[in-house]
């Protein structure tokens, strides 16, 4: 009789194990975005901060279940404990720490989460390993250097006007990314020379497409860079990677480590892009074509009205932030559910009705790509670069961070 009743325990405790629900996770990313729309964070400390949520989640699951390695791995562990609970206490304190005025959405959050996990000491455990966890990952970023003084100083000659508006973020150029030995890793070489005729070909090609006037881009097109806000930029493949990890009934852990390692992948493109951004300085569409007759290029025509679709970003145009982001979501997403069909929708974060559709998460990269040139504002030179170093960024992180423990 007590081994038929040690087998019905074991038993009870596998099930509890398999059938945690990979929901918590979507759960919480929606969460995090719902906060960080709340105080209008976007751009590099959005990544950050979605990159630490989820690796403390997935650091908190599998100090728990121990099936990825941790990125941190001198986290405390217990089996005991429940893995739900640990992910989003852990979600919750990392929340809590950087947006304390946002504490009832949270505390919201929170409470619906633990709806779902029998009280006990399971959840209780839980919860204390999912905040030990959460700190521990939270504190190894404080010293990241992305909160270090703006001391970027605008280039030119005493009295000559430039912008006076700043560049986004400079300090992230010196940033520590996540498991990368440093900011310069993947690098590239420099932007094309201005009388080369690879400059020329980008050149004309977003002066043609790309501008305000264009009679080139279609209809469809211009759709797209409407869709492809800032705002959706990153947000989209959190969307492409939930809809994913459901049709593919990803469990638990499973699911917590697509997304931490997407989200890793992400922070970095904002760090190495950034170093290389303003190690090169390469200008923008809308100077170089209103400048075409200072380039030394015969093939490139100046354009003294010339205006991109697209408002220009602050930030230098060598390497494309967006050919990073695509290429790095897009090889962690196939790293795990191949490259074959896969049906994504991606939704606006400020109006549902509108949305954009996609077969494929390599159909979803080229589009979010290849809107920056014709929104005027990228060369398709730095899209093919910056998709190149995304790519890096991913396999390195899906090389040697939250690999299979058993």
């Amino acid at each position: 009789m007590n081994v038929l009743k040690s087998a019905i325990v074991s038993l009870a405790l596998v099930s509890a194990s398999t059938l945690a629900r990979a929901d918590v996770i979507a759960d919480w990313n929606n969460t995090a975005m719902d906060v960080m729309k709340a105080v209008n964070v976007a751009g590099n400390p959005w990544t950050r901060s979605m990159a630490l949520v989820n690796v403390s989640m997935s650091d908190a699951i599998n100090s728990v279940q121990n099936r990825y390695s941790r990125y941190i791995p001198e986290l405390p562990v217990d089996p005991k404990a429940s893995a739900e609970a640990a992910a989003a206490a852990a979600a919750r304190e990392i929340l809590m720490r950087q947006y304390p005025g946002q504490k009832e959405r949270i505390e919201a959050a929170f409470a619906e989460t633990l709806k779902s996990i029998p009280d006990g000491p399971a959840r209780a455990a839980g919860i204390d390993l999912g905040a030990k966890v959460a700190d521990a990952v939270f504190t190894e970023r404080q010293s990241d250097a992305t909160s270090t003084p703006d001391t970027y100083r605008p280039l030119t000659t005493p009295g000559v006007w430039v912008p006076t508006t700043p560049p986004l973020f400079p300090q992230y150029a010196t940033a520590k990314p996540w498991g990368l030995e440093s900011a310069s890793q993947f690098r590239p070489g420099p932007p094309p020379a201005l009388d080369s005729a690879l400059y020329a070909r980008d050149y004309n090609e977003t002066k043609e497409t790309g501008g305000i006037k264009s009679t080139k881009r279609t209809d469809a097109q211009s759709d797209a860079v409407r869709f492809w806000t800032q705002a959706n930029l990153g947000p989209s493949w959190f969307q492409a990677a939930r809809q994913a990890s459901a049709r593919h009934d990803l469990q638990l852990a499973e699911s917590a480590r697509v997304f931490a390692l997407m989200s890793m992948a992400l922070a970095n493109c904002f760090i190495i892009d950034w170093d290389a951004k303003f190690q090169y300085n390469f200008w923008r569409p809308i100077t170089a074509i209103r400048n075409g007759d200072q380039d030394g290029n015969d093939a490139t025509e100046r354009v003294a009205s010339w205006q991109p679709l697209n408002t220009t970003p602050m930030h230098p145009e060598y390497p494309s932030q967006a050919g990073i982001n695509a290429g790095a979501a897009r090889t962690v997403l196939e790293a795990v559910f191949g490259n074959g069909t896969e049906d994504i929708v991606a939704t606006d974060t400020s109006d549902a009705r509108l949305s954009r559709k996609f077969t494929s998460f390599a159909e979803m990269a080229q589009e979010h790509e290849e809107v920056r040139i014709w929104g005027g504002i990228h060369f398709r030179n730095s899209l093919e670069v910056g998709d190149a170093m995304g790519r890096q960024v991913a396999e390195h992180l899906v090389a040697n961070y939250m690999k299979p423990a058993r």
